[in-house]
């Protein structure tokens, strides 16, 4: 177990190593354990996290709050818009000043290239750790509960598990890109062949992929690119079927929407399952346009994981500030 956390940043999916990731899922079963078991484990006692929100929440608002609770602590919730950042307040200011009021920082900032930005500035003028509740190029703590239930479904050794990572039909909005990158960069290092699917306009930042690749190369696992969904579905044990946005190809609202609506087949519906193995799982963060991003057969059928998937959200983020605010 790696003990070296305290005061660490976790902003990007490999901030922190292989063997770093590791420990924050031990503690997390523990800390699942523990709660499930209803044993105190007010481990942040008396600590504080801020809570900073540039973009509307469900799952990552309650289960933050939730877990410092559990911990013993308390999240103090902040809505940008009531704060004196537009007028004034700069990246700068957010850090020295929050970083003297509060044990942790936490933001929530998807705004295309300017989130992740805001982040490590804020970082760099911080005394305490920033944590990244998503930003437009990561949602690392989604991702550190994905790779934990994948494990409590398919079990720890992941070694030539194909998982898909594909690109779904949404109409409510274009969604950040961030949850397929950090897939794409933390599956390989755990021994999962990765097939991202997606149309052609859709593609990833260049530069994630690029680290992608070295990861799976490093770990000695399949990546591969493929422009058809039921292509990147067949023989897959874990399918992880989302919208994100085309922010690489346009930004144009109306040009994204012509694009967009080209690809309405790319639903996740019982006969792409199908094409999966039999004993897969199906994943998604929510929240899901219903029966147009995924059908509510599949996503309340038994393949489905994702009420799972949510609860680990918790555990997770438990785990990281226990580590990094204790």
């Amino acid at each position: 177990m790696i003990t070296n956390l305290r005061g660490r940043d976790l902003i990007g999916d490999l901030d922190f190593s292989k063997e770093e990731v590791e420990t924050v899922l031990s503690v997390a079963w523990d800390l699942k354990m523990k709660r499930a078991l209803g044993i105190e484990h007010a481990i942040l006692r008396d600590k504080v996290l801020a809570m900073l929100y540039f973009f509307s929440s469900t799952r990552t608002r309650a289960s933050f709050e939730a877990g410092i609770a559990q911990l013993g602590g308390h999240g103090a919730f902040i809505e940008s818009r009531t704060t004196q950042i537009s007028h004034g307040d700069t990246e700068k200011e957010m850090g020295e000043i929050f970083g003297r009021y509060f044990d942790g920082i936490a933001i929530r900032h998807c705004d295309w290239g300017i989130g992740n930005r805001y982040l490590n500035l804020v970082a760099e003028a911080s005394r305490v750790p920033v944590l990244n509740m998503q930003c437009d190029v990561y949602h690392p703590f989604q991702c550190l509960a994905d790779l934990m239930t994948i494990m409590e479904k398919k079990g720890r050794m992941l070694r030539k598990k194909k998982v898909v990572v594909s690109w779904a039909y949404a109409a409510s909005y274009s969604k950040p890109m961030s949850v397929p990158q950090s897939l794409v960069l933390q599956l390989p290092r755990f021994g999962m062949d990765v097939t991202l699917a997606h149309p052609p306009e859709f593609s990833l930042m260049p530069e994630i992929m690029a680290q992608a690749e070295a990861e799976a190369r490093k770990a000695g696992v399949h990546f591969e690119v493929v422009h058809d969904m039921e292509e990147g579905f067949k023989d897959a044990d874990v399918v992880y079927a989302k919208s994100w946005g085309c922010m690489n190809y346009s930004t144009d609202a109306d040009e994204v929407r012509r694009i967009t609506d080209k690809y309405k087949d790319w639903i996740t519906d019982d006969a792409k399952m199908a094409l999966a193995k039999e004993d897969s799982i199906y994943m998604h963060p929510l929240p899901a346009d219903r029966d147009i991003e995924v059908t509510s057969a599949v996503m309340d059928g038994s393949h489905s994981v994702v009420f799972d998937q949510a609860e680990n959200r918790l555990h997770a983020q438990k785990a990281v500030m226990a580590l990094t605010m204790n």
